[in-house]
């Protein structure tokens, strides 16, 4: 484990700028077993700071692997209503959630699809209602991650375990700027530079987005009334701000849901339900896939696509720069979270209805007719490279470069 004093840094970066705790707030964080430790520093720090209390939600990789393997899918797929009612209620009652990933990205390798994705529907559809806090930004959300040997043996293939989780644990602290000599201010003036990037594209207000790349000839509508988000987010009502991921490098909106056409291909792999999808296609025609190929993981991609008709539609757009730290550290982390900050991506399934002018206000009917997707599922895919040019059609009928070669080609500063 890193020293106590870089856990603390950490810690404390997660409850100011992550979820940003409130005095008198309760916390609920979700976490493995095998973050216990740096679980308690957080818990014992948000007490320190004020928390009216703080709940924990274990979960346990091995248990899990053992319940995929002997219980049937009619048991997985059933959601006990006291799992709902618990999540509800401290979204209810305002409280801040803080995850704390640590999975092993081969967790389920082998496991049945079709199990896999019938218990991961059951969860989505029994968490709707919770899910409706955090998608609209009711209550604050942050999402962090630790190592465990799995992960970083996976990210370092022939290194020891120790060897491969200290060098992971180096490369999060450095990602997540945990290393600077202040977290909290490198984080404000990170944040900065996402708020003015997502400020100058909430000007441009681009008809659709046009995506050039090797596997990749993709036309994507925007919304009228589209919002581009990214960096910190503000609670609705209270508006207190906080950071949903750490680390974060996109600005993202939502895409109009029918008006999507054209092929886009994967350039790092998807690690789902405990799975590897890798070299995957997606073609899109008036929004829908219609084909798809994988050469590893297709049957988790078909499961995928299969959860509802929104599934096969999209619900996010982002723009990441090849410059990002993520990226050039030239490592695959096989973890959302940080392989969606190194490329520029999109997501198959549910938008965020904030990305639409009042759209956190809009039924779903109301939503579908702006344009924007509704799913169980919403699942990062990474899309971005080197190599990637993208280009925004503007209201005159003009189009201008906004990536070239993975790099912005716009200045914000205009």
């Amino acid at each position: 484990m890193p020293s106590q004093d870089m856990l603390e840094k950490y810690a404390d970066l997660a409850l100011r700028t992550g979820v940003n705790l409130q005095d008198n707030q309760y916390l609920m964080i979700n976490s493995t077993i095998e973050g216990a430790e740096f679980t308690r520093v957080i818990a014992k720090k948000a007490l320190e700071m004020g928390a009216k209390d703080v709940h924990i939600n274990w979960s346990d990789d091995e248990l899990t692997r053992m319940k995929y393997e002997h219980v049937d899918k009619e048991t997985l797929s059933e959601v006990p209503e006291w799992e709902k009612d618990k999540l509800t209620y401290f979204a209810k009652n305002g409280a801040a959630i803080l995850s704390v990933r640590s999975t092993d990205p081969d967790l389920l390798k082998g496991i049945d699809a079709g199990k896999v994705a019938a218990s991961q529907k059951a969860r989505s559809q029994a968490m709707s209602e919770f899910r409706g806090y955090t998608m609209n930004d009711r209550i604050q959300w942050s999402i962090v991650s630790i190592p465990i040997p799995a992960w970083a043996e996976k990210i370092f293939p022939g290194e020891d375990e120790e060897t491969a989780v200290k060098k992971l644990w180096d490369q999060i602290f450095s990602i997540v700027r945990v290393d600077r000599e202040d977290p909290v201010a490198a984080w404000e003036e990170h944040n900065q530079t996402l708020i003015k990037a997502r400020e100058y594209l909430n000007k441009k207000q681009y008809q659709k987005l046009i995506y050039k790349a090797p596997g990749t000839d993709l036309e994507v509508d925007l919304p009228k009334g589209h919002i581009w988000k990214g960096g910190p987010s503000k609670t609705v009502g209270e508006g207190v701000r906080f950071n949903p991921n750490m680390p974060t490098e996109e600005v993202f909106t939502a895409p109009h849901k029918y008006g999507v056409n054209g092929t886009v291909s994967s350039t790092k792999p998807l690690n789902y339900g405990g799975n590897v999808i890798d070299n995957f296609t997606l073609t899109f025609k008036e929004g829908k896939v219609v084909d798809f190929k994988a050469e590893e993981g297709e049957d988790t991609l078909q499961h995928l696509l299969d959860t509802d008709e929104g599934a096969r539609r999209l619900g996010e757009l982002a723009l990441v720069p090849h410059a990002s730290p993520i990226s050039q550290s030239g490592l695959i982390f096989y973890n959302t979270l940080y392989d969606e900050n190194a490329s520029c991506h999109l997501a198959l399934g549910k938008a965020y209805p904030n990305n639409m002018q009042g759209g956190s206000d809009m039924n779903e009917e109301e939503l579908d007719k702006a344009g924007v997707n509704d799913s169980l599922t919403h699942v990062d895919f990474m899309m971005g490279s080197g190599e990637i040019n993208i280009h925004g059609l503007l209201e005159d009928g003009t189009t201008e470069p906004v990536m070239q070669n993975g790099s912005w080609a716009i200045s914000f500063d205009d």
